[in-house]
């Protein structure tokens, strides 16, 4: 009896092209060697770190299916899914197109200067071959000579630029390695003997790389070794990294910030002027000032590093496997993105990119964001987390009165877990992070894998911490406990707005964005989209209309007025407000350094590292 020929493995094989950088248009070709008979493809929905249903296949266009000569029916299931009728014993061959233009970090863009995407804006999953290698191969074009392109996917078969042909352990792997395009700036390091690298779209000319390579360096050999200790003089090497190399893929624009995190890269925005500036003419900056807002360009780099460990290995159990077609909800983001806003900063602090007064000033900010946001009596943190796919990724003019960030409260959890871990002197926060990362073997992890790490290593209970911390509504209790560790809390007058309980946009005109909840301009009756055009004082010497050009001409007309009549227009109509003006309200805290000593062991204190 002759036996049948062995089957050659399935093989998952994309190709993408730069097919018209003017329309903006990417054409993908999927190749699979054995489809399944009624091959299902899917386009995700959403991209894991953004936790909103982004709608993908609105940019997916002729959808062609061939087996041979012969063209495969094609059936669509819903707004993102196509089943196919194959023939088994032959390849399939998919081809279609995405429009790019999604100037963001979550999507596609394909212009005359930059390409850049994520996996899941365009690549379709062959149902039931989601486990199986993908390979992917990235064409240049005639078009675009000078091009380089940057990923964190393995080569296999590449030319100097970076195109050619790379390989992924599974779809999750190929969708989660976004892939830069053009004419970038690039930079290389190595951080405890693991390649990094840095690319830098649209730099302008003042921009210097060294400093950013230099302080990006700093940043992730500080992360390394908080999770796994710094290397020895004879390894150089850390042990432990879940990576073997890594890509920060940063883009500078007019105006904009916000970062994605993956497996082993980040995409990252930033605005023109955060970067770091050459001191090389007259009209430089000198070398020791850089722009205020490199620093927070710092913190994003920091968060989105710090990421790689906490929420793409360490995640949620409800993320364990991605489901790409709907919603994955959780009630653990306060954990996970809030945990991390807290080391972000912290960090930077321990590598000594930030001074105490730095560090006191961006942590002061967070803490006056949260206590200037009603929706913290109204919504939990766990809650929150929950809703972040309706609430927090859909904001509203209610937004600030009936939710709370998982990002700004969640650091504050954090920072009052880790002050309370402290003042017992039984362990910290870092330790707590680093046992979680060993007990849940660097993967999904439950909320009570974080209860039975600090019971372990606190020696006591935490359940009622976080009972009121995570799923209540009230305060936390950060003032006494940064009081304990050295640091004073000062209240100072709130900016006008907060005062006055309002969001305004100043351009040409102020412009209401929110009206905070039981605040003046509530019980005024302002409303979100309202023109503040002008205000009449009632009496005195200079009472009569007075036209209003910032929130700060409130100050120069008033004086000593309580109340004043606002005139707005809105909806083309122009009104009149009777507006009381509010005593000075202390709600807006300033922290310092009150004993250095003892803030020390906080602020200054090194990570715990293991013994070697």
């Amino acid at each position: 009896m002759k036996a049948s020929p062995r089957l050659a493995p399935a093989s998952i094989d994309y190709q993408v092209e730069l097919l018209d950088l003017h329309a903006h248009l990417f054409r993908v070709k999927l190749h699979i060697t054995r489809p399944h008979a009624e091959q299902i493809l899917r386009l995700p929905v959403w991209i894991p770190g953004s936790y909103l249903l982004r709608e993908f296949s609105q940019n997916l266009q002729n959808l062609q299916c061939h087996q041979g000569t012969h063209t495969v029916a094609q059936q669509q299931l819903d707004k993102a899914t196509w089943r196919l009728a194959c023939n088994t014993t032959q390849a399939l061959h998919v081809q279609y197109e995405i429009y790019a233009n999604d100037p963001s970090v979550r999507g596609a863009c394909l212009g005359s200067t930059r390409g850049f995407f994520n996996g899941t804006s365009l690549f379709l999953c062959a149902e039931g071959f989601e486990d199986v290698p993908h390979h992917l191969e990235l064409l240049s074009t005639p078009a675009t000579p000078h091009w380089n392109l940057a990923t964190a996917l393995t080569p296999v078969r590449t030319q100097s630029t970076g195109f050619g042909l790379y390989r992924a352990a599974h779809y999750a792997e190929l969708v989660d390695c976004p892939v830069e395009m053009g004419t970038f700036w690039s930079g290389n390091f190595l951080a405890y003997g693991i390649a990094h690298r840095v690319v830098v779209a649209n730099a302008p000319p003042s921009f210097d790389g060294e400093r950013l390579l230099a302080d990006t360096k700093t940043i992730c050999e500080t992360t390394m070794a908080f999770w796994h200790g710094a290397p020895s003089r004879s390894a150089r090497k850390a042990q432990g990294v879940p990576f073997t190399h890594y890509v920060f893929m940063l883009k500078a624009v007019p105006e904009g910030y916000g970062g994605l995190e993956h497996r082993n890269s980040t995409a990252l925005i930033c605005a023109h002027q955060d970067l770091p500036r050459l001191p090389r003419n007259t009209l430089a900056a000198p070398e020791s000032a850089q722009p205020e807002g490199y620093t927070e360009l710092l913190e994003l780099i920091c968060h989105e590093y710090f990421h790689t460990w906490n929420v793409k290995r360490l995640r949620p159990a409800e993320f364990a496997h991605y489901d790409y077609t709907r919603e994955n909800y959780t009630e653990l983001l306060w954990f996970f993105e809030g945990f991390t806003s807290y080391y972000d900063q912290l960090l930077l602090r321990r590598a000594k990119l930030l001074d105490d007064a730095g560090y006191l000033k961006a942590l002061s900010k967070t803490i006056n964001h949260v206590l200037q946001t009603p929706g913290r009596r109204v919504q939990s943190l766990a809650q929150a987390s929950f809703d972040a796919w309706v609430k927090y990724y859909r904001p509203s003019e209610n937004t600030a009165n009936a939710t709370v960030s998982y990002y700004t409260k969640g650091a504050m959890l954090a920072l009052c877990l880790d002050l309370t871990l402290r003042a017992q002197g039984k362990t910290t926060l870092d330790a707590v992070m680093r046992a979680l990362w060993t007990r849940c073997a660097g993967g999904p992890m439950k909320e009570d894998d974080l209860l039975a790490v600090l019971h372990t290593l606190a020696q006591r209970t935490f359940h009622q911490e976080l009972k009121h911390w995570a799923h209540g509504k009230k305060d936390l209790p950060w003032a006494e406990l940064l009081a304990q560790h050295g640091i004073e809390v000062q209240h100072e007058p709130a900016h006008i707005a907060q005062q006055l309980g309002l969001r305004i946009k100043e351009g040409p005109g102020l412009i209401v964005q929110q009206v905070l909840r039981a605040s003046a301009a509530e019980k005024a009756g302002f409303c979100s989209g309202d023109e503040w055009i002008a205000i009449e004082l009632p009496s005195g010497p200079a009472r009569g209309p007075w036209r209003m050009h910032s929130l700060q001409d409130l100050m120069l007309y008033t004086n000593q007025s309580k109340k004043i009549t606002a005139l707005i227009a809105r909806n083309k109509q122009l009104q009149q407000l009777s507006l009381t003006l509010p005593q000075t309200d202390n709600s807006s805290i300033r922290l310092s350094v009150r004993n250095a000593k003892t803030a020390a062991l906080w602020l200054d204190k090194a990570p715990t590292l293991p013994k070697r």
